[in-house]
């Protein structure tokens, strides 16, 4: 076997260990990626995958190790540089690194895109609550950027105006900003109770209100708003598995605008696998995703 065979068996085996990945951790995004053609899922993997075991860095696994505060950053760090060397090398010993690595050198994925994400993931080791600016930077850090990385994978080998790309980044950015709020939204009791973490800028344990949910609900479905007027740019095939992540958080939307404010900071919730199902369905054939909230708010 040459020396390019071995590279290639090797990043074989990378996209595949990332592929594992999506499916032990993600049901919404793995549903989603199975719309999408092969070379383009496995962009997708290969991002989601990395930017799942940075976050296990600092909320998961690392954790259950018993790695402390400062350990868990020193991974982190060196998570880091393995990522930036490996976008140069093409190569890195750790399987995920060199999956995204490849995405990255293939899509155009750089470290105005990682150096960002590293630096939120980094943020939720130091900081525990967030003012308004510094919130959106985290936002921006931990889900929008991951939004454009998907985008980019997206639009490999298709040229676009660049008024047509604003349009598109804007809505890459946005789905990943609801994607991001309507997860603090749901995991209010965890990051509360467990992590003693608080996201959403003056929002405590003990003075959330049915108000504050609303509002914090509002701001997400304008940007669910967004992102949709952004879909028929998009590629037939990530057109459909986009909208079947949107139409999956924006279920998730509805019911979390249905469930009391006091319950979030007790439970989870969750869309019921039937619904997501249906969702998919929907995607699958082409057929428009509902817009769900729209609908709740005019129920």
């Amino acid at each position: 076997m040459g020396v390019d065979d071995s590279l290639a068996r090797y990043t074989a085996a990378a996209l595949r260990t990332s592929a594992e990945v999506i499916r032990c951790y993600s049901t919404s995004f793995g549903m989603a990626s199975r719309i999408l053609d092969r070379t383009t899922r496995s962009h997708i993997e290969a991002v989601y995958a990395l930017v799942r075991v940075a976050d296990e860095i600092v909320d998961g696994a690392a954790a259950g190790a018993g790695l402390t505060a400062e350990e868990v950053e020193h991974v982190l760090d060196a998570l880091e540089r393995d990522t930036e060397s490996a976008m140069v090398t093409g190569y890195s010993a750790n399987l995920v690194v060199h999956a995204f690595a490849v995405t990255a050198r293939t899509t155009g994925i750089g470290t105005e895109l990682t150096r960002p994400f590293f630096a939120s993931m980094r943020a939720d080791i130091t900081r525990s609550e967030h003012d308004q600016a510094s919130f959106d930077l985290y936002v921006y850090g931990s889900a929008e950027v991951v939004g454009l990385m998907c985008l980019r994978a997206f639009l490999v080998g298709r040229s676009v105006t660049p008024g047509e790309d604003a349009v598109l980044v804007d809505g890459a950015r946005h789905l990943g900003a609801a994607f991001q709020k309507i997860n603090f939204l749901r995991d209010l009791a965890e990051d509360f109770s467990t992590l003693g973490r608080s996201y959403f800028p003056g929002v405590r344990p003990g003075n959330f209100t049915e108000a504050d949910k609303l509002r914090l609900l509002e701001d997400i479905d304008e940007d669910l708003r967004i992102s949709a007027a952004a879909l028929p740019g998009l590629p037939p095939t990530p057109r459909r598995a986009v909208a079947l992540a949107q139409g999956l958080f924006t279920e998730l939307a509805v019911r979390l605008r249905r469930t009391p404010a006091e319950e979030l900071l007790r439970a989870r919730i969750r869309v019921p696998n039937p619904v997501k199902f249906r969702i998919m369905a929907q995607a699958f054939t082409g057929r428009a995703v509902p817009d769900l909230a729209a609908h709740e708010r005019t129920a």
